[in-house]
């Protein structure tokens, strides 16, 4: 039996649940040496920017146990260079593009809305509220469920009403399911969880922060147990609404237990630096994985973590 991998995100169908996060893929490009970047479910874009951005000094990554530092700094080319070259680039390889975006007030979040909706072949929009408000002291957009929710409503208000905007949002922040409730309220058509963690490590040769500026974000292995339990808990509060989970993403085995926790679909980040086929190998062992256990379709698992014990595959929401 074949397992139906087809997956739908708020409106947009993709051809499986596999997608590579942002800021680990670029806009592909790296990834395409290795394999078809058309094999994936989407490639979800580094966060674009209104300008150019040089990001932070090095050092930019460390490593840690079961995971990376990194603090880059949002760089990038803009938006102007997204759109002239990034993503005709990717679309003639036949990927689908989730754009993802970052700025530093809700005008600009709706200006780079804007200008990705006047433009062809961007599937959704995937809002990074993980990015300094200068109103709100330093602190982070997702930190304050009124300024996420503000900046998810100036996007969403910006973008063409069949493009999907999704919000992602991070777990270290006071109160999880109040951002996600408050940025479902601004009209997000779905939620991306979880970003990196705010972490630090200290260089023992220098006794110096190990990346520029101190803090920085965590990922890899380290942090999937924190997703797992976001997804988990995000679900519960709304079920109705699509989730995109990621976070330590290694293996089928893994993305399993995110779409069981609630996901819809799953983000591959870090482990693409060591292993740059992993979103293609996650991708046939979770089919090889679904197949195994009778699923006729990746959608029947979604969600499986929150059942009756002893509830059949596809026994919720009347499948």
């Amino acid at each position: 039996m074949t397992t139906d991998m087809r997956t739908r995100l708020a409106g947009l169908e993709l051809p499986n649940p596999v997608m590579a996060a942002a800021g680990c893929a670029g806009t592909g490009r790296e990834l395409a040496q290795f394999f078809d970047i058309a094999r994936i479910g989407a490639v979800v874009t580094k966060s674009v920017m209104l300008e150019p951005r040089a990001g932070r000094p090095a050092p930019r990554v460390a490593e840690t146990p079961s995971g990376m530092l990194s603090a880059i700094g949002l760089q990038g080319p803009g938006i102007e260079v997204f759109l002239q070259r990034d993503l005709p680039w990717l679309l003639s390889r036949g990927g689908r593009a989730v754009a993802s975006v970052a700025g530093a007030g809700a005008g600009e979040y709706a200006e780079l809305a804007r200008r990705l909706s006047a433009a062809e072949g961007v599937g959704m929009i995937e809002v990074n509220l993980s990015c300094p408000n200068p109103a709100g002291g330093g602190l982070d957009f997702a930190d304050d469920p009124a300024e996420a929710a503000r900046v998810v409503h100036a996007v969403r208000s910006h973008t063409r009403s069949d493009i999907p905007v999704f919000a992602k949002l991070a777990a270290d922040v006071p109160d999880l399911v109040a951002l996600a409730r408050a940025c479902v309220d601004a009209r997000a058509d779905g939620l991306s969880l979880i970003n990196s963690v705010r972490a630090m490590a200290v260089d023992p040769r220098t006794l110096r922060p190990a990346v520029a500026g101190g803090v920085g974000g965590l990922s890899g292995p380290a942090i999937r147990p924190i997703a797992v339990a976001s997804v988990y808990r995000v679900h519960a509060a709304l079920p109705e609404v699509p989730l995109i989970g990621m976070g330590g993403v290694r293996t089928g085995v893994d993305a399993l237990e995110l779409l069981a926790a609630g996901a819809s679909a799953v983000g591959v980040g870090t482990v693409t630096f060591s292993d740059p086929s992993a979103c293609v190998r996650i991708l046939r062992e979770l089919e090889e994985l679904l197949e195994e256990r009778g699923a006729d379709r990746v959608a029947d698992v979604v969600g499986a973590a929150h059942r009756p014990v002893g509830a059949p595959i596809g026994a919720v929401l009347g499948r």
